[in-house]
Formats: C-alpha cells, sequence, structure tokens
C-alpha cells in the first residue's frame, strides 16, 4: 500500500507558496481586510478549518494503509492493534475468516462499495467549505453593493446647487463618496478573500482526493488477489444467468471445500508433529535399551568377580593357620552376606529395568495404534 506522503508534499509545498504570495502582498491584504473586518475574517476562520480537516482526513489514510501491510505480512496474528476506522468492515470479515482467505465477486464488489462510500462521505465537509467561501464571498459583494447603492442615492439626494458655489458643491460630493467607496471596498475584499480561500481549499480538496483514489486503486488491487471467481460460464445474447440460489449453493460448496482443505491441512501437520514425536521416544529407547545392556554387562562383570573373590577368601581360609580362627570365620560369614545382598540388590534393579522398558514399549504401541485409527478415519 502506498502511503500518501507525496500528497502532503504537495500539499504542504503548496501553502508554503501562498503564505510566500500573502506575506509580500501583506500591505494590500491589510487595508482590503479592514474595510470588512468581521465577514473577512470569518471567511479566514472557515479558510484554516478547512485546511485543517482536509489534513486531517490525509493523514487518517496513513494508519490505514500500515494496516493492511501488516496483515499481508504478519496475517491476522499481528492485527491486535488498533482497528481501522475506514476498512472496519474488512477487518471483521478477514477476522472471522481464519486461514487462507478467499472472497467471492459479490463479497469484492460489497466491500468496495462500502469503502467508496465512507471515502465520499468524508469529503462531502470539504466541498461545502469550497462552496461556502465562495458564498461568503458574494454574499460580501452584494452586502458591499447595497451599501453603496444607498451611499449613492444619499449623495444624489443631498445634492444641491442652489448657492451657486461649484467648489462648495464639489467638496460636498467629494464628502459624500466616501461611503458608496467603503462599500465597494467590503464587496471587493469579500469577494478577493473569498475566491482565494476557495482557490486553496479547492487545491487542496483535489491532492485529497487523489490521495483516496490512490489508497481505493491499492486496496481494490489487494483485494482483487483474494477474489475467486464464479465457474459459471458468461451470459450470451438470448441465455439467462445463472439463479441467485445455484449461485449461493456453489459458493458455500466451495467455502466448504477451503474448509476441509485447511482441516486435512491441520490433521497433516498433527500426524507429521506426532511421527516426529515417535522418532524422538524411539532414539530415547533405543538409548536407554544400550545403556541397559551395558549395564547387565557390567553387572554380570561385578557377579563373575564376587564370586571369584568370594573362592579366593574360602581358599585362603582353607590354607591358612588362622582358618580355625573364630573372628576370622565371622568376617568370611559377614562378606558372604553383604555379596549375597549386592547379588539380590543387582538381579532386582535389573528386572526393575526391563519391567521399565516393557512399559515403554506398551505406550510406544498403545500411541502406534492410537496414530494408526486417526489416519484412518
Amino acid at each position: 500500500m502506498s502511503t500518501p506522503k507525496r500528497f502532503l508534499t504537495r500539499m504542504v509545498v503548496f501553502l508554503v507558496a501562498v503564505a510566500v504570495a500573502a506575506a509580500l502582498l501583506f500591505p494590500t491584504l491589510r487595508t482590503a481586510f479592514m474595510t470588512s473586518p468581521i465577514l473577512n475574517g470569518m471567511i479566514i476562520a472557515v479558510l484554516l478549518l478547512g485546511i485543517v480537516y482536509i489534513f486531517r482526513q490525509v493523514l487518517m489514510l496513513g494508519p490505514e494503509a500500515a494496516w493492511v501491510d501488516s496483515y499481508r505480512r504478519g496475517g491476522a496474528a499481528t492485527t491486535v492493534q488498533r482497528q481501522p476506522r475506514l476498512l472496519g468492515p474488512i477487518a471483521t470479515l478477514l477476522q472471522e475468516r481464519q486461514g487462507r482467505i478467499s472472497l467471492s465477486a459479490m463479497t469484492l464488489r460489497s466491500l468496495l462499495d462500502g469503502i467508496s462510500s465512507r471515502l465520499d462521505e468524508s469529503r462531502d465537509l470539504s466541498r461545502y467549505l469550497v462552496g461556502l467561501l465562495i458564498f461568503l464571498g458574494l454574499l460580501g459583494t452584494f452586502w458591499g453593493l447595497i451599501q453603496t447603492i444607498d451611499a449613492v442615492s444619499r449623495v444624489i439626494s443631498n445634492l444641491s446647487f442652489a448657492g451657486g458655489d461649484l467648489g462648495t458643491v464639489f467638496q460636498e460630493l467629494q464628502s459624500n463618496l466616501e461611503s458608496p467607496l467603503a462599500g465597494m471596498g467590503t464587496a471587493f475584499s469579500s469577494s478577493l478573500f473569498g475566491l482565494s480561500g476557495s482557490l486553496i481549499l479547492g487545491f487542496l480538496d483535489l491532492q485529497a482526493g487523489q490521495a483516496q483514489n490512490r489508497f481505493f486503486n491499492d486496496l481494490e488491487d489487494w483485494l482483487s488477489s483474494l477474489t475467486r471467481l464464479g465457474s459459471a460460464s458468461p451470459v450470451t445474447e438470448g441465455e439467462t444467468s445463472m439463479p441467485v440460489y445455484v449461485q449461493a449453493l456453489l459458493e458455500q460448496t466451495a467455502d466448504t471445500i477451503d474448509r476441509l482443505q485447511r482441516t486435512i491441512e491441520r490433521g497433516e501437520e498433527s500426524r507429521r508433529s506426532a511421527n516426529n514425536n515417535l522418532g524422538a521416544l524411539t532414539e530415547k529407547l533405543s538409548m536407554l535399551t544400550d545403556q541397559m545392556r551395558v549395564e547387565q554387562s557390567l553387572m554380570q562383570k561385578i557377579a563373575e568377580g564376587q564370586m571369584e573373590l568370594r573362592q579366593v577368601l574360602v581358599r585362603l581360609a582353607e590354607g591358612s593357620g588362622f582358618g580355625t580362627d573364630e573372628q576370622t570365620r565371622a568376617h568370611i560369614r559377614n562378606m558372604e552376606l553383604y555379596l549375597a545382598r549386592l547379588l539380590e540388590e543387582t538381579s532386582s534393579g535389573r528386572n526393575q529395568a526391563i519391567e521399565e522398558i516393557r512399559s515403554e514399549i506398551r505406550l510406544l504401541a498403545r500411541t502406534i495404534a492410537a496414530i494408526a485409527e486417526e489416519s484412518q478415519r
């Protein structure tokens, strides 16, 4: 989505040029403004209000375009931010539909019509302000003309040549013409400010319209890429179009197929994750089996060493002169008891390890059976 920065730059440059021209013509504009301060001040206030409103309308397009770009980059997962105002219907529709989005031609047309009507409504006030400036300028013009006509009628009615002194007559005429000239100043100054303000707002409204058209075109291109065209053949002369209920049934069938496809994709992902878990479990079981084999071989070596040690002790007891000592025999009996306990603990540990391996194998078999049943369903 393109941002409205280029149009904002044009608007700012235009306002800077207008401000420079107004600064150069400030003495003349000040004299014209003072001919009717109230009416001209009203015109300038309407102009400033229109400038602020038009800039606001263009700046509002930035967050809307940013929302579309964020959705296109990350999908529904990144749309937890503030919902857009202009694209509210599209945001609601995209939140209701998860996964791959597919719009029908009728839905696309409805969404675009809604966005277009919202854009047109947002420009109604700016257009009204442009017309209001022209109206205020014409109002000041007619008000000044009314003052001029009234003053001229008073001058003519008060004009008298009874004294016979032409100098006095012209001096009175000159003093009485100040009121008609003030009325003409009101008329021309209000027309000047009104038409100038309408020219400024007209250019800004033109740039705002171009920015909104660019935003609408980009939005239409994006939504068109998500649109699914109907499979019906085009209507030729003498033929009737497809019934509405048939078209709705086809669209519903297509949506059902899309949901089924997404369900199958999720099932495939679940099956892949289960296979990965089974592979990891198999690797752990193989490692446990190898470890148990090593421990079993080590236990056998320990048992053999204990048997050899027992035989050596017996031989020493029989061959030495101290074999008849009761203390030596007690030590030998204690060693035999310790060796017997060690053998029993070794055999019990081996049996326990074997039972754990059997339970893990049974769990693996149940898991494989459950996955097989889900795949058959």
